[in-house]
């Protein structure tokens, strides 16, 4: 039995690294000796050794098995992850008591500074923010959207700090959180007519997202752009070529994030007229919305969800554009049946559509007065740009030779910002 030895505490002679030298040295084995028995390569030990490289927790059982080390080996990698989970408790306590103490703060910022400070100190493994983030997935639909937006600026102050103080194992889920988030931030600069500062903060949720390495939300944040493509002024072709690019990303089991994309790409292909493709990339999304996870489409309050009205919007969507207004029809029907109540402006947009198929099925008074009636009926706070741009697709259906109509002049007026 190897004999332990005993080092003095404190410095570099108390690492994992340097206990583990002496022990390999005591018990007469080369670094490739000792990787040969405990299945690590002989390098990995030595940056280990030379306090390049963190041990495992495997890592530093087998060592201190393989060597007799008497639990010397398992007591410097405890107190070595001691110390990594006290000075990241320290690291992000002092970015948050930093944000809160800024006089120039919103008050609101720094409470919630404080907060999540204090509960990082107190639970270090506790991921608040998959909460948070599944918070705004429902709050997008329910709440204000200016109280929705500030809000979430505040959120957003607290995470970038707790993102720049955070370089170990749980920087992954904030960066997570930060993409996901960020989505909901470009959504709502879509929504209100802000297209140039939507595209910045698209790439910035992409951006975040590759370096999470989290595959769903490098396909979600560039599922939403996609989606929101088609209605915040940029070509068709530009937007199906966006969606050229993420489709190779799409090899793993059906999502929210794989469907969503599947829409924005049927939506945005029946805009550049391609309209054979749109009809086979909405029966491509409907199989596989039929293998979605129960709970994925059970969500249907959440913009993280994918239930089955999202599905019958981007059908309505892509029949009423090709033409096909006997499946349009049913499409808007089984739509307007799921939709709740929650969602009004979601079902104006896909009675819109039947406006349209009205028009295009040579109805025009009929669909323009029903254009008319349905913005009239929507409440104001529901009005925004997506609205307005599915307006005026209805307003572009009507042919060159009766847009002298008063009602056709009426509604071009009212969604032209």
């Amino acid at each position: 039995m190897h004999t332990r030895l005993h080092t003095p505490l404190g410095g570099e002679v108390d690492s994992f690294g340097h206990i583990l030298r002496q022990h390999r040295i005591a018990a007469g084995l080369s670094l490739r000796d000792l990787g040969a028995l405990v299945s690590f390569h002989y390098s990995h030990i030595a940056q280990v050794e030379r306090g390049e490289r963190r041990p495992t927790e495997a890592m530093a059982e087998a060592c201190e098995r393989v060597l007799t080390a008497g639990g010397a080996l398992t007591e410097a990698y405890l107190r070595e992850q001691a110390g990594d989970t006290d000075m990241r408790r320290r690291s992000i306590l002092q970015a948050m008591g930093a944000l809160a103490a800024v006089p120039a703060v919103d008050r609101l910022v720094g409470w919630e500074a404080l907060r999540h400070g204090l509960g990082a100190a107190v639970d270090v493994d506790h991921d608040e923010w998959a909460q948070i983030v599944a918070d705004y997935g429902h709050g997008y639909y329910r709440q204000p959207h200016d109280q929705l937006m500030a809000q979430l600026g505040r959120d957003m102050a607290v995470l970038q700090h707790q993102i720049a103080a955070d370089r170990g194992a749980r920087r992954p889920l904030l960066l997570r959180a930060a993409g996901r988030l960020s989505v909901i931030i470009a959504l709502g600069l879509v929504a209100s007519g802000q297209a140039v500062v939507a595209r910045r903060w698209w790439a910035t949720a992409q951006r975040v997202a590759d370096e999470s390495q989290d595959g769903d939300t490098i396909v979600l944040t560039r599922a939403w752009d996609v989606v929101n493509g088609c209605y915040d002024g940029r070509t068709p072709a530009a937007v199906v070529a966006l969606s050229d690019d993420v489709v190779p990303l799409l090899d793993g089991p059906p999502s929210a994030a794989s469907c969503g994309l599947l829409a924005g790409r049927a939506q945005a292909l029946s805009l550049a007229g391609r309209h054979a493709d749109a009809v086979a990339t909405v029966r491509q999304l409907a199989d596989q919305v039929d293998r979605l996870p129960d709970p994925v489409v059970a969500d249907v309050e959440s913009l993280w969800g994918w239930p089955e009205h999202r599905l019958r919007h981007t059908e309505s969507w892509v029949y009423t554009h090709a033409g096909h207004y006997r499946a349009a029809d049913v499409a808007q029907q089984r739509a307007l049946e799921l939709y709740p109540p929650s969602q009004v402006r979601l079902r104006t947009q896909v009675q819109l559509h039947r406006a349209a198929a009205f028009i295009r099925g040579g109805h025009i008074p009929d669909g323009l007065r029903m254009a008319a009636d349905l913005l009239d009926a929507l409440p104001a706070d529901q009005h925004n740009e997506l609205v307005r741009a599915v307006a005026r697709q209805v307003a572009a259906a009507v042919p060159e030779t009766d847009r002298r109509r008063p009602v056709y002049g009426e509604l071009v007026e009212r969604v032209t910002v």
